[in-house]
């Protein structure tokens, strides 16, 4: 079970955090009767398809670490068949990098492309040749057509654009799932 910000459940209270007021002196602090307790976790890594369906999730209890990611997506596709064509993750660049330093990526490339999300893809370093060859959410060469797609403006002229919204569910989730 996971608890919400500022949640106080029986079994698990929480001490509200006092503020001292400025130039007063500090309040006695509240004696503890235990120091025992669940763990807090770092933070919750989901897994969705592009229609918002939690396929996967873990609790991640110090970092949202490269290992973390590759062992939680080696969990959750074991096999090659079961392997989607595309993950989206805001650091598909470094998870990426990572897979190639760990060997993984052989195995992985041969089934699934990591993209970063249209959101944090423009915080990315477009000195980042990785991130722009291998995450790209929209290249436009040719070399992801299920990602891209030509559309017609109102004055008739064609243009590319994303056939997935990649940001739509990005305060609920941490990767998305296209195949």
């Amino acid at each position: 079970m996971l608890n919400r910000q500022q949640e106080n459940l029986e079994w698990n209270p929480r001490s509200e955090c006092e503020v001292q007021p400025h130039d007063q002196p500090a309040s006695e602090p509240k004696k503890l009767k235990h120091f025992f307790g669940p763990a807090t976790f770092y933070c919750v890594e989901t897994i969705c398809c592009p229609c918002g369906v939690v396929e996967a999730w873990a609790k991640f209890a110090k970092a949202e670490s490269e290992s973390n990611i590759l062992a939680f997506m080696n969990k959750v596709y074991p096999t090659k068949e079961s392997r989607p064509d595309y993950i989206c993750i805001d650091k598909a660049c470094k998870v990426l990098k990572h897979m190639a330093a760990q060997g993984h990526w052989d195995e992985w490339s041969e089934t699934t492309q990591l993209i970063v999300d249209t959101y944090h893809y423009g915080t990315h370093l477009t000195t980042d040749v990785v991130c722009r060859t291998w995450c790209n959410p929209a290249p436009t060469d040719g070399s992801a057509p299920n990602l891209v797609i030509k559309a017609t403006a109102s004055d008739g002229s064609t243009y590319y654009k994303g056939a997935f919204n990649t940001q739509v569910n990005l305060i609920l989730i941490s990767m998305i799932l296209i195949t």
